[in-house]
């Protein structure tokens, strides 16, 4: 199971990274630079979160939009790499009515399979200026914030996953088991 973490100057992909492998999973961080040609063979995918605005920024998202364009493998975006996702499908992104920053409070709207044996609540570590105010055509919504009406999404019939919180930092309730449903997404999909 090979599932690799993309860097977009997050400042916690190495813990995308670290999560991962602590599930068992053959992983490594690349630079957003990567040729798709070199991972077109993998499992999975992580688009890690980046810096401020860096989400509305296409020139700083590298080959992003290639990887979710050519990749028929499960994607998870974080934070800039959700955002990213929701522009690349004609969806729209822009700065937040009221930034979150720290705890908050994400109610979980649909039990889809990245979500699978969460409550129906979970407090999630947020750290973000902007947000998709816009879902993409084919796709769906999975959770809301008070002050955020897209927390998570996903398309209806592609594998792909986007999480405006940080799932992979010990504030965030659950993040672990986030992290293992996205694996075991993965895992099924190479057995389809």
């Amino acid at each position: 199971m090979r599932i690799y973490v993309v860097d977009n100057g997050g400042q916690w992909t190495h813990r995308e990274w670290r999560v991962l492998r602590e599930l068992g999973v053959e992983t490594k961080m690349i630079p957003n630079t990567t040729p798709f040609e070199e991972i077109e063979d993998l499992d999975g995918l992580v688009l890690s979160g980046g810096a401020p605005r860096i989400g509305l920024s296409a020139e700083k998202m590298g080959n992003n939009r290639e990887y979710l364009e050519k990749a028929d493998y499960p994607i998870m975006g974080i934070c800039a790499g959700h955002q990213f996702m929701a522009l690349v499908f004609g969806g729209d992104a822009k700065p937040s009515e009221v930034p979150e920053f720290g705890e908050t409070r994400v109610y979980i709207d649909e039990h889809d399979d990245i979500f699978k044996g969460l409550p129906e609540s979970i407090i999630a570590w947020e750290s973000h200026n902007d947000e998709v105010t816009s879902l993409p055509e084919g796709f769906v919504s999975l959770a809301h914030s008070d002050n955020c009406k897209v927390q998570a999404m996903r398309h209806r019939e592609r594998p792909l996953f986007g999480l405006q919180f940080h799932p992979e930092v010990n504030n965030t309730e659950y993040g672990k088991e986030i992290f293992a449903n996205f694996v075991d997404i993965c895992r099924r999909w190479r057995h389809e």
